[in-house]
């Protein structure tokens, strides 16, 4: 008996650990457990006030259980002051306008637009937003007297100074997010396979062998095998991802992606090909680099001095490597180079491209887990305000770029906001015409299932009644037994609470409907004789405001985001395909004279002053986070799913992949140190701009066949004739005097590949758009791939 009685509570924490892997929602539903009852004993029964009750009640039910800030703890407790302001100024507003129905509908519907709209400004605003709706649906749907408004304040008052003291005494949540750790280990692993490459390919006596590459490869392949799990069984909200957070999710990608790239750059077996120096510099680099992030992700409070100098460090080693090889062929010095010294060199630039590539990819990494510890570091307008680290202009200006990103008519978030406004205003109409003497509980009825298409409202809805009738007749079971016997009641309370905590993110929605209507037949009847009405008034209410919820759905945009992500996505393949052709465009602008776009022989060599496509960068940055909300909007939609998650994740992931080529090109481009000679480059610039309008049209015919649910595009092949002539067309410049090549053709090339690598992410693209089946990183495997230059 002993034994059973140790494995039971081992088994039923090994179930709740699954369920709640974080114990996140176990937390807040301690927490309220705790404070609720209390709060609702001590203004009830010692100071007699139930408005006092009533307000303190809910208040602590809003602030403790539908919101957890993020962040460090004084971040926190700024955050709850802030929440409870708010509180207070919607009771007082609330109040005011519920004596006049026309009054009370229409601010309902505007302050539920503005509640709404503005989470998509910040994590902060977005994880408080039911909390500051249940603040003004409570007054607004409980007419009475302004005299009220102490009595409501000070109910609301105690709660926010209660749950200021309960996260930060009572199980505090931990400050480091639980992908940091697995993405440190990745880092590390990924160092260690970098240096063991590098000293292979430099050979001597103390170089790596090829069973030490192996090991580090598979040590590397380990880890990210391990994050990606952790990445998988990680539970976020849909909106409430901090900037911090959603910085680190990024490097799921990211670092799969790189993984990929150090595993192809260099076969573990195979003999160790001629290679540059100054790759092998950059490899030592990339390692040093990611040391430092691992260092950054494992303690995120330390001085980000050492990374961001070996970034400094990092992006040095790779302008070495472009000068590097483009001052000599470094298989034959001779006056004037062979065709087969030309193609040796540039399968020794293959090597150099490839440390590059893998160059590029651990500076973004290093920007990102830099910008995930600046964004820990953030002031607290910041936070508020959705300010990104390192982003020029104030907090406001912040704001205003990432809520005029979402007013366009295709935004999931504007159609959310506008149709969740638009619900609860009806509610606060059908609840004064019908005459319901408790209309909160219509309001909250349409505020709990209200979803972004018809379908998943309507599935949701007949959750919620069904789920209120259970909790009522167990409420109606309970109060028979112990309708009469308070102190019964005063016990079972705090367990009901904490069932209707737990219940929605472990069990189901409707198991959380049933026990938050047990709590509610307790808290009105306990102290008082049994009320055998309240369950049945519940049920009725609620499936009132149910069915103004899947009227709604059915008339405003009933097919959400399962249409929405289709053209999000199609929007964000569009803008990024137009970004990468303008980069290349820029490049080839800055890759000397020709005849090209009626540039003529004897023009002037392009500089760098010419501008940047930073509008087309704009734009993609903007669609991408448009598809990004809408993403993790469809995410949280139940019901059939027209392609597998993992197909769609590669689609999401492709986005990425395209536009990291096109920043990637405008990389190699910036760093300087131009050619001025007046070399003539018109085959070479017509070949990329042809290159690059292929394989942009090929990205804007997958929108479109995404956006019409049409068959996708069949991927371009490879065409080496296109490649030889390039190559053909840039030989004067690599065999330019001496055995020296110029960087602005060494630049071409790369150029070149990047845009190979763009192309080699079509296949996985193509068969994810057909629900092929391609796996939830396929899109980083084919990014990766694609590392063979051309």
């Amino acid at each position: 008996m002993r034994t059973l009685g140790r494995i039971r509570p081992a088994r039923a924490l090994e179930w709740l650990r699954a369920h709640d892997p974080e114990f996140a929602a176990t937390r807040r539903a301690v927490r309220t457990a705790l404070v609720l009852p209390t709060l609702f004993a001590l203004c009830g029964q010692v100071i007699g006030s139930a408005t006092m009750a009533t307000y303190a009640a809910f208040g602590s039910f809003s602030m403790l259980l539908l919101v957890e800030f993020t962040g460090p703890m004084t971040q926190r407790l700024r955050a709850h002051l802030g929440l409870a302001a708010v509180w207070a100024l919607l009771i007082c507003l609330g109040t005011v306008v519920a004596g006049k129905v026309w009054l009370a509908v229409s601010s309902m519907v505007v302050v539920g637009f503005v509640i709404l709209f503005c989470g998509v400004v910040s994590s902060v605003l977005a994880g408080a937003t039911n909390a500051l709706l249940l603040a003004f649906v409570l007054p607004v749907s409980s007419p009475a007297p302004l005299s009220e408004i102490p009595a409501r304040l000070a109910g609301a008052g105690l709660a926010a100074a209660a749950s200021l003291l309960a996260i930060s005494l009572l199980w505090p949540r931990p400050t480091v997010d639980t992908l940091c750790a697995p993405a440190s280990r990745v880092c590390r692993a990924v160092a260690a396979q970098l240096r063991a490459d590098a000293s292979r390919l430099a050979g001597g006596d103390e170089a790596a062998g090829a069973p030490a590459c192996r090991a580090a490869a598979a040590e590397a392949a380990a880890a990210s095998a391990e994050l990606r799990r952790a990445f998988d069984a990680t539970l976020y909200r849909p909106t409430g991802l901090s900037a911090g957070s959603r910085a680190v999710v990024r490097l799921v990608d990211e670092l799969t992606w790189l993984c990929t790239i150090v595993a192809d750059s260099v076969a573990p077996d195979a003999n160790p090909p001629p290679c540059d120096r100054a790759a092998h510099v950059v490899r030592r680099a990339a390692a040093l680099a990611l040391e430092e992030s691992a260092r950054m992700l494992h303690e995120p409070s330390r001085s980000p001095d050492a990374l961001r100098a070996a970034f400094t460090e990092l992006r040095a080693a790779m302008a070495d490597m472009e000068r590097s090889a483009g001052t000599r062929l470094p298989a034959h010095r001779v006056h004037r180079p062979s065709a087969s010294s030309v193609r040796a060199f540039l399968g020794t630039l293959d090597l150099s491209f490839r440390a590059q590539e893998l160059g590029f990819a651990t500076l973004q990494i290093t920007r990102n887990v830099d910008r995930a510890a600046a964004a820990e570091r953030r002031s607290w307008p910041d936070r508020l305000l959705g300010r990104e680290p390192g982003v020029l202009g104030g907090p406001l200006a912040s704001a205003r770029e990432r809520a005029a990103a979402h007013l366009e008519t295709h935004s999931v978030w504007l159609h959310n906001s506008l149709r969740g406004a638009l619900g609860l205003g009806a509610a606060v109409a059908v609840a004064d015409l019908t005459g319901v003497p408790h209309s909160f509980w219509v309001l909250l009825g349409t505020m709990s299932v209200l979803r972004s298409n018809a379908l998943s409202t309507g599935q949701k809805a007949l959750r919620a009644v069904g789920g209120t009738v259970a909790g009522s007749l167990i409420g109606g079971g309970l109060m028979n037994l112990f309708g009469h016997h308070g102190a019964a009641l005063w016990v079972l309370l705090p367990l009901a609470v904490l069932a209707a905590g737990i219940a929605p993110s472990v069990i189901s929605f409707a198991a959380g409907q049933a026990a938050f209507t047990v709590t509610l037949v307790i808290l009105f009847n306990v102290g008082h004789d049994p009320n055998w009405h309240i369950a049945l008034v519940r049920i009725q209410d609620i499936a009132m405001g149910c069915a103004v919820s899947v009227v709604v759905g059915l008339l405003f945009w009933p097919r959400g985001a399962a249409v929405a992500v289709d053209q999000a996505l199609a929007e964000a393949y569009r803008d990024s395909a137009r970004y990468l052709a303008a980069a290349v465009a820029y490049a080839v602008g800055l890759g000397g004279t020709g005849a090209v776009s009626g540039a003529g022989p004897d023009s002037p060599p392009a500089t760098a002053s010419m501008d940047a496509p930073r509008e087309q960068s704009r734009r993609a940055a903007a669609s991408a986070r448009r598809l990004d909300d809408t993403f993790r909007t469809y995410l949280a939609e139940h019901g059939h799913k027209r392609l597998p998650l993992a197909d769609l994740t590669t689609l999401v992931t492709g986005v990425v992949g395209l536009r990291l080529a096109a920043d990637a090109v405008l990389g190699i481009w910036r760093g300087g140190g131009l050619d001025r000679r007046r070399a003539d480059r018109a085959d070479a610039r017509l070949a990329l701009l042809g290159a690059a309008d292929r394989v942009s049209d090929w990205y804007r015919d997958l929108a479109s066949a995404l956006a019409l649910r049409a068959p996708a595009p069949s991927p371009l092949p490879r065409n080496p004739p296109a490649e030889a002539g390039l190559a053909a067309s840039l030989s004067r410049d690599l065999g330019e005097g001496r055995g020296q090549a110029t960087a602005t053709a060494v630049r071409l090339i790369w150029t070149s590949d990047h845009l190979d690598v763009a192309r080699r992410l079509q296949p996985g693209l193509a068969a994810a758009a057909e629900g092929g089946g391609v796996p939830a990183n396929g899109g980083a495997r084919a990014a990766a791939g694609a590392s063979s230059a051309a």
